[in-house]
């Protein structure tokens, strides 16, 4: 059953229904994280080494790499390249809400601090907007 206001995601929003500028959909958002999270695991591990055999008391801060690594990116490259590599691979851009402009270094800050905690990533509005999206004003679009 469709919503008279709002009846895809996106469109109180002025955005298309489908193709470029339309809101990024579920499957190339999971996409883009596991290309993302992919990248950052090899990163760590290529940079900081990885002992397969470490028990998890031994461990210690690198176990941590991989999402150190993850978030690092993702703050460098959404101000720089409108979104991370995984985004940019699967054809999205991370944008300003409501407005045409440069995402700045906050919000990227705030986005992915929420991403790492989860549960605002798997919340969404009836936009498919995340609540990590939300908080930082930012929207995930098709390019």
């Amino acid at each position: 059953m469709t919503d008279a206001v709002n009846s895809y995601p996106g469109e109180r929003f002025g955005l298309p229904e489908k193709g470029p500028g339309s809101i990024a959909r579920p499957g190339r958002r999971i996409g883009a994280l596991l290309i993302d999270y992919v990248a950052a695991t090899l990163i760590a591990t290529a940079f900081l080494g990885y002992d397969q055999f470490a028990l998890p008391s031994e461990a210690g801060l690198s176990q941590f790499a991989p999402m150190a690594v993850f978030a690092l990116l993702q703050v460098l490259f959404i101000p720089t390249a409108g979104g991370s590599p995984g985004h940019r691979i699967l054809g999205m851009r991370v944008v300003l809400y409501g407005r045409p402009g440069w995402v700045g270094l906050w919000r990227p800050i705030v986005r992915t601090a929420l991403l790492i905690v989860v549960i605002p990533a798997v919340v969404w509005d009836a936009d498919q907007r995340g609540l990590h999206d939300k908080a930082a004003g930012l929207m995930l679009i098709r390019a």
